[in-house]
């Protein structure tokens, strides 16, 4: 019952924070300055003067509120994680909390600076491509509930590829893989990154590649930064502390 309680405290503190966040950013700067900004990417591409439609009728209301509450869980990410991070650090070693601080900020700015790269690199380059081929005889007017799924999409699995060195860690940390065996599996990697890509990113060869290549790239930075890491078994076992966070 005591790991029940806990679990609603830190569910509470988390979601309240991405209310009050979401409450702020709503206030100011807006909701609708926030989904302008969101589709600048898609403007730029489109003929001057095109603009994008709502075929809903309460899409132009609903679609900048879910944006706002995107941007909101964006920013409290750090207190999310760490509150993730709090819940399960009770049952870890001392030197294992230790490493609350650097995987809470890595992680967040992984993360960030994935979704960052998809808006400046992925959004520019895809968009463009695809509006080099849209015939003379059309006028391209994105649906903006439809791009708003697009859009999120491609944040979550850049976002999340971008988290690729950390997992590379935690798994080597945890002594579940070897260094030796990552290296063996370079091919799959590729393979599965690529397969990835196909899935999850639109049906063009542009944005596959721009999702797979940081993939492999963010794989082996992560082989790199596991070498300086220690298996938990190589490791004389501390006694365990009982402190919580």
């Amino acid at each position: 019952m005591s790991h029940l309680v806990e679990l609603r405290t830190r569910l509470l503190r988390a979601v309240g924070t991405m209310l009050a966040v979401f409450i702020v950013l709503f206030m100011y700067p807006g909701a609708s300055a926030i989904y302008d900004l969101l589709a600048a990417p898609m403007l730029a591409s489109l003929p001057d003067g095109t603009r994008m439609i709502a075929t809903g009728v309460i899409t132009p209301f609903m679609v900048p509120v879910k944006v706002t509450m995107m941007a909101a869980f964006v920013v409290s990410l750090p207190v999310v994680l760490y509150q993730v991070w709090a819940f399960v650090a009770p049952g870890l070693y001392r030197h294992e909390q230790r490493l609350a601080l650097p995987l809470i900020v890595s992680s967040s700015l992984l993360f960030l600076a994935g979704m960052a790269f998809c808006y400046f690199v992925v959004f520019k380059t895809v968009f463009s491509f695809i509006a080099s081929f849209a015939p003379q005889s059309i006028t391209p007017a994105p649906d903006i509930e439809a791009y708003l799924g697009f859009v999120m999409t491609m944040f979550l699995a850049f976002g999340i590829t971008f988290e690729v060195p950390v997992a590379v860690i935690l798994l080597v940390r945890m002594n579940i893989v070897t260094i030796a065996q990552l290296k063996q599996a370079r091919g799959y990697v590729i393979v599965g990154a690529f397969i990835i890509a196909a899935v999850v990113t639109p049906p063009d060869v542009v944005s596959q590649f721009l999702l797979a290549v940081p993939l492999c790239v963010l794989y082996e930075i992560g082989i790199l930064l596991a070498r300086g890491i220690k298996p938990r078994s190589e490791e004389t076992k501390p006694e365990a502390t009982d402190s919580t966070i």
